[in-house]
This record gives C-alpha cells, sequence and structure tokens, in this order.
C-alpha cells in the first residue's frame, strides 16, 4: 500500500483483461457470423462502448431510455432498447428525440404498446419479444404473427424478433439456453413469415449462451457481463479466473480464525445472490474461500482450513456476484494494470434507470 493509493473500497478495471474480453467476443461473433450488439449496462461508459463499436459491433443495446440519451451523448449512433418500451408521456417525447439522433431500434410484446410506441415515434423500427424460457417479458413465439400485424397497423415498421435467454444463468443451464433460444426465434421466424413479414433480425444472446449461439438461426447476439465478467459467469462456467476484468479492491479490517471481515459490502458489491451460487462473491486469489455474508458496508469471508488467512489491514480483490449491479453504485471505475492505477472511466450511465 502506498500514500497514495485511493481508500479502499473502490471498483479496479483490469484494462488488459477488459480488452481481451472485448477482442474475445468480436472474434467469436465473426467466426459465427453472427452480428454483435453488446448490452452496454453493464459497463455504462459510453467511450467504452465506442470501443466495442470500433471491434466490430454493428451497435449498442441498452436497458432505458436515459441510458440511451447518455451513450447518445458519447457518440454512439445505433442503439436497440430491448425491452417493450412503455412510450406514453414524458418518455414518448424523449423517444421523439431520441430517433432524430441515432438509428433507434425498439421492442414490443403487445398491440397496446405497440399503439403508444407508434405515437411516439411514427415508422420506428421494432422486433417483438418472445419468451425462450425466462419468462420475464415476450409473447410465446406462436404468438408473434399477431403483435407484429397490430404494430404494422400501427405504421410500425416491424424486422423481426428478439429473445432473452435468461434461464441461462445457473450451472449447467447454458447449453439448454441456448437451444431454447435457437427454437424459439426459430418458431418466431417462421410465424413472422407466414404474416406476410420479412424477417432481418432474429436477436438473442446473453454473456452464458453467446458462444453457443445457433449459426444460421441467430443473427445478432447482446452479451454484456463479458466485458468485465462476474462471479456468476465464473459458476456458470461462461469464463475462468483469467477473464475476471473488475473486482472491488477490499481492505481486511477483523479477522477471527478462519474468519475474515473486509470493508466492502452491498453498497459496492450489489447484493444479488441467485440461489445457486456459492457465496456473495468470490475472491480473485483465493478461489476457495467463500464469501459467506454481506452487510452494507462490510463482508464475512470464510477461508478453508489448509488456507491461512489474509493479515489484518491485507488488501484482497472481491468479484461481485453480478457485475451491473456493482458498475451501477460508483461514480468512477479505477482503471489500470496489473493493480497499477493509471486511468479512471467515469460511469456516466450511472442511475440512468428511467
Amino acid at each position: 500500500m502506498t500514500p497514495d493509493e485511493p481508500d479502499t473500497p473502490y471498483l479496479f478495471v483490469d484494462a488488459a483483461v477488459t480488452e481481451r474480453n472485448l477482442e474475445t467476443m468480436a472474434a467469436t461473433a465473426r467466426e459465427l457470423g453472427i452480428a454483435l450488439r453488446p448490452h452496454a449496462k453493464t459497463h455504462k461508459c459510453p467511450p467504452l462502448g465506442l470501443r466495442q463499436v470500433e471491434l466490430g459491433a454493428v451497435g449498442l443495446t441498452l436497458a432505458t431510455v436515459a441510458e440511451a440519451e447518455i451513450f447518445a451523448d458519447g457518440g454512439c449512433r445505433d442503439i436497440f432498447l430491448a425491452y417493450p418500451v412503455w412510450a406514453g408521456g414524458r418518455r414518448g417525447r424523449r423517444l421523439t428525440a431520441l430517433a432524430e439522433r441515432v438509428r433507434l431500434r425498439l421492442g414490443v410484446d403487445s398491440a397496446e404498446s405497440a399503439a403508444v410506441l407508434a405515437a411516439a415515434v411514427p415508422g420506428a423500427e421494432v422486433l417483438v419479444e418472445v419468451d425462450s424460457g425466462h419468462h420475464r417479458s415476450g409473447v410465446p413465439p406462436r404468438e408473434a404473427g399477431a403483435v407484429a400485424l397490430a404494430a404494422s397497423r400501427h405504421g410500425l415498421r416491424v424486422i423481426g424478433a428478439f429473445t432473452f435467454p435468461g434461464h441461462g444463468y445457473g450451472p449447467g443451464n447454458r447449453s439448454r439456453a441456448a437451444v431454447d433460444e435457437a427454437d424459439t426465434l426459430a418458431e418466431a421466424d417462421r410465424v413472422l413469415r407466414e404474416a406476410g413479414f420479412e424477417v432481418e433480425v432474429r436477436s438473442g444472446g446473453s454473456t452464458p449462451t453467446a458462444a453457443l449461439s445457433a449459426r444460421g438461426t441467430v443473427t445478432e447476439i447482446r452479451p454484456g457481463s463479458y466485458v468485465f465478467n462476474d462471479a456468476q459467469q465464473l459458476e456458470t462456467g461462461s469464463c475462468d479466473w483469467s477473464d475476471i476484468g473488475l473486482y472491488a479492491v477490499s481492505t481486511v479490517v477483523s479477522r477471527r480464525g478462519r474468519q475474515v471481515i473486509l470493508d466492502s459490502g452491498n453498497k459496492i458489491l450489489g447484493a444479488d445472490r441467485p440461489q445457486w451460487a456459492t457465496g456473495h462473491g468470490r475472491l480473485l486469489h483465493h478461489p476457495d474461500a467463500r464469501v459467506t455474508a454481506l452487510s452494507e458496508h462490510h463482508a464475512t469471508v470464510v477461508f478453508p482450513p489448509d488456507e491461512p488467512p489474509p493479515e489484518l489491514g491485507s488488501r484482497v480483490s472481491v468479484v461481485p456476484n453480478h457485475v451491473c449491479t456493482a458498475v451501477n453504485l460508483v461514480d468512477e471505475l479505477l482503471v489500470g494494470t496489473a493493480g497499477t492505477i493509471q486511468d479512471r472511466w467515469p460511469v456516466r450511465a450511472r442511475g440512468a434507470n428511467a
């Protein structure tokens, strides 16, 4: 620890690992012959989004209108909002303004949302969301034609279908979710064509399923977490320890036997813990240790009997379970290589939830 080193906790980005992750996913998409439209809600940094485009991404995916506005301000010109945006009121006026600045694609999964969207952005390009097993938004693929016809009647331009195979998160689930994604998009394609539509885009792909995407069926993938990866990706088998590009630098502030307490809690790591996860995060250089509990500002870590816990005052690297929520908790990311801070990236889209 040097006198000018930042106080912990803070989120550190390994620039070399992150760049390698970006290049690897871009190469994977090229090898599959599938367009890459990464989900930038993970990093929330417009310059990083521009780097993804520079490496071959056809555009970006974003989660909210506010995120899209910030990335448009940052120079991104092709954006897909991958959910059924309700375009009423002020949000509708914001979408109208946004569509004048970027090529904007939007999602629909009902006749009602299509009608409201058409009033705000006449002639907008839309994709029908279909449910491939995650059971969030989206219609069964057999209903894609009805939604598309309603959207078309309101003057929207239907260019295809999209899905989110979120049930791919979990050990052993990736392959099954990729098959479900392909089957769902294939059925949606058939239904849309029977309804008279030309299908240009069949969009899917999360980080766990991206490399397993079906060539020829999926035309576009939208992974997000791959940029940095996280403990969920480790435990689903989507990445290795060497692929972890972001972690929370934390200090050991208490030690009792095999248990230590760190100064990083859910206000820096996020509170996500799927039922299948082995803890509240993982320690980068201590793979057998487990984060057994989180409070607001502290983490409890238990070490195995054959591994001495780190000393008081030691700094350790905690890999969050869900990197997207961790990034959304900080104003900036400290960036460098080999633990040496060389730059700071403002998280421009932090809290851009509306």
